[in-house]
């Protein structure tokens, strides 16, 4: 055991190289020097003034502090394991090994999370993330797809420490969901979550089949940044169609049984969303208008449109040939990316949330895209 603490410590020492690299990447020394002249700034006689500005300068020095703190705490973690594991060896103590070894692999990770988050410097990267799922065709099949990946992307959501929050549930005809929506809460989530944007592929032998044959089936997830509301999108009321109706679905006692749900069709468009899982009709009207936005701000931005009324409609073929990824259960277990070709052997681990991986690969292919 004393030969794993040497090799551990060998390794820390010469993970010095990658925090001192990692610290170039972030460009410390000037994260912490735009801090200080924040910090300046809100000492000011005049700094709150100007409400927005002022509200503008304190999410931005927030963000620049969590930076430090967090390349800080793991420069500190690295010294500080070393520290012990010299000690251990000195000492001839076998007891501390498991937590040592547990901490480098600590280390190693966050280095990692750290340097894969320098990537995430698009313009929505730090919002919020809506996404909503839909099965292609197939019925219930198709349904209880939709429905696999709702689970799956709520559990990654909520083993980052992400809040995940239900706004749209319809139920699937016998299993499944014929939609939901969910907001993924935090920073920097759209900016991991948006690499999952797209058609999603299952082959698995059917539990709805009584022949137990095997079936392919798709469905489409689509994740979109919350905008912060802005008056650049007007949404005219004889441009939307808005309907009342009773809530449904995987909320349980948590949703009201009234017909409080709200959902809006943008008539130019033909851009649907919906929202159920707030207190009251008004509340839920609000935050389907506030999706609405986004869908129509996301398409704008991705499809450099100079106005909103230059969207003609959306339309997706959740089908062969368009998937993004694909998961097989039977005859073998492999979840596969069709863009980067990193893949999962471990299927249920990946339905169960483990899709980091996939979503680094992203990450690392598409810097500077």
């Amino acid at each position: 055991m004393i030969i794993a603490l040497e090799e551990a410590k060998h390794k820390l020492i010469n993970f010095r190289a990658n925090i001192a690299e990692l610290g170039s990447a972030i460009k410390i020394d000037k994260l912490r020097e735009d801090a200080a002249n924040l910090e300046k700034q809100t000492l000011e006689a005049d700094f709150w003034n100007d409400q927005e500005n002022s509200g503008k300068t304190l999410r931005q020095l927030k963000q620049i502090k969590d930076k430090i703190s967090s390349y800080e705490s793991l420069s500190s973690k690295l010294e500080d394991t070393i520290t012990m594991a010299e000690l251990a060896i000195e000492e001839n103590d076998e007891s501390f090994t498991d937590e040592i070894l547990t901490d480098v692999q600590a280390i190693e990770k966050e280095e990692e999370r750290q340097r894969i988050e320098i990537l995430l410097s698009g313009e929505y990267d730090r919002n919020n993330a809506i996404i909503s799922f839909h099965p292609g065709a197939g019925g219930t099949e198709a349904q209880d797809w939709a429905q696999m990946l709702y689970r799956m992307y709520t559990r990654w959501g909520e083993s980052h420490g992400y809040n995940v929050k239900l706004l749209d549930w319809l139920d699937g005809d016998e299993a499944g969901i014929k939609s939901a929506t969910i907001m993924v809460e935090g920073v920097n989530a759209y900016g991991y979550l948006k690499s999952e944007n797209g058609v999603h592929r299952l082959v698995r032998v059917s539990p709805f089949d009584a022949s137990g044959r095997r079936h392919t089936s798709f469905a489409s997830v689509e994740v979109m940044p919350e905008f912060e509301d802005d008056n650049t999108i007007e949404l005219r009321d004889e441009e939307l169609e808005i309907t009342a109706h009773r809530s449904s679905g995987a909320g349980g006692q948590h949703i009201n049984k009234t017909d409080s749900a709200i959902r809006i069709t943008h008539i130019p468009t033909g851009i649907v969303v919906g929202c159920q899982t707030e207190r009251s009709q008004l509340q839920n009207k609000e935050t389907a208008l506030k999706m609405l936005k986004s869908k129509l701000m996301e398409i704008k931005q991705r499809e450099k449109l100079e106005k909103i009324d230059d969207i003609k409609g959306v339309k997706t073929n959740i089908e062969w040939g368009a998937q993004i990824r694909s998961y097989v259960f039977m005859p073998y277990t492999l979840a596969k990316d069709a863009r980067t070709g990193y893949e999962n052997g471990n299927i249920q681990a990946v339905m169960d949330g483990d899709i980091d991986g996939f979503i680094n690969a992203y990450l690392k292919a598409n810097t500077g895209k």
